[in-house]
């Protein structure tokens, strides 16, 4: 993954002092298009990208970026391409979006956030077409999806107590006239002890949130085919989260042990087949747990050792279950 960050001072008579920033974050996961001689043409795929205007306690934040109701990722070099635990309960997708952030200072050592923004109303749909840009459910509502987190923080900056909960809300058009209200609740907390410890993790509940990891990707089930109108279109629900413990005894040297869960309630898929998601299955629980050490003998230099044990539930509460290890290495640059 390459990271590339510019900086820029800027004053203005009306706006005061501003300070403005750009991010962008790349990676190769982008694959290939299904097109002639297209192994020749591999897609750099750009995971983030934001431009920041930041004042003295406001912040304005316009790009594509993390769902900022769901700001935490358990550390692992064995996920690259997408953050560990995804649709394991940890929400995450990389969304266009404008937001503004608001902190006040209550004391020397404390202080409270609010966020509020737009989204991209993502509903987890696969792509229409290989080349084209096409409106999915969210998209076709014709408004963003709304999202907002008030956070506490005590402590410094690197050993801070940080609790946040947070709240979206999209519309989702499925057509011929059948809506679904997509909706969240969300808390996360960072919690250090000690001068080793640290306790950190999020925790979700809501519906139709394929377009965020939710569910295990999928936001709706069908009563027959989503092409017939008398097909009746719920939205599925579901809850998670996710929780990770981490042991820092110095600072090239850190023990991380996590686990999460993503559940779809059965109710729900009872009532149907899932849609809007690449997932036909009736898989009605996800689990994820892993234990890892992460080693740095240089600063620029990463090892790591990860064992991961996956196990998915059908409806039937049958499961099938996956042991791995990995052995990660990475460079900063």
């Amino acid at each position: 993954m390459r990271h590339t960050q510019l900086g820029l001072e800027v004053f203005g008579p009306r706006l005061g002092a501003a300070r403005t920033s750009a991010d962008v974050q790349l990676d190769f996961f982008g694959g290939f298009p299904q097109t002639n001689d297209g192994v020749t043409a591999g897609i750099v795929r750009m995971r983030t990208a934001t431009a920041r205007v930041e004042w003295a306690r406001t912040t304005l934040v316009v790009g594509q970026d993390t769902p900022f109701i769901s700001p935490l990722s358990p550390t692992s070099l064995a996920s690259v391409g997408l953050p560990a635990l995804s649709y394991a309960g940890n929400l995450w997708t990389w969304m266009p979006q404008i937001r503004i952030e608001r902190c006040q200072q209550l004391s020397d050592t404390s202080s409270f956030r609010i966020q509020a923004g737009i989204l991209d109303p993502l509903s987890g749909e696969m792509p229409y077409e290989g080349f084209y840009r096409t409106p999915q459910a969210g998209e076709r509502s014709r408004q963003p999806a709304y999202a907002t987190r008030l956070s506490w923080s005590r402590g410094p900056v690197d050993r801070a107590v940080t609790i946040g909960v947070g709240s979206y809300y999209s519309r989702q058009d499925w057509g011929l006239d059948r809506h679904v209200d997509a909706w969240a609740g969300t808390a996360d907390w960072m919690i250090p002890f000690g001068r080793w410890f640290s306790f950190g993790g999020e925790f979700y509940r809501g519906r139709a949130l394929g377009g965020l990891g939710g569910g295990i990707g999928r936001s709706v089930v069908l009563r027959g085919p989503l092409t017939d109108p008398t097909t009746r279109v719920k939205g599925l629900s579901a809850e998670g989260g996710w929780a990770q413990l981490k042991f820092a005894p110095t600072l090239k040297l850190e023990f991380n042990g996590a686990c999460g869960q993503d559940n779809p309630l059965a109710e729900g898929l009872r009532s149907g087949s899932p849609g809007g998601g690449p997932y036909g299955a009736l898989w009605v629980r996800n689990r994820i747990g892993f234990v890892n050490f992460i080693y740095r003998p240089r600063s620029n230099v990463l090892f790591s050792i990860e064992y991961r044990r996956l196990r998915t539930f059908d409806i039937s509460s049958e499961s099938n279950t996956a042991d791995h290890i990995n052995l990660g290495l990475g460079v900063l640059f």
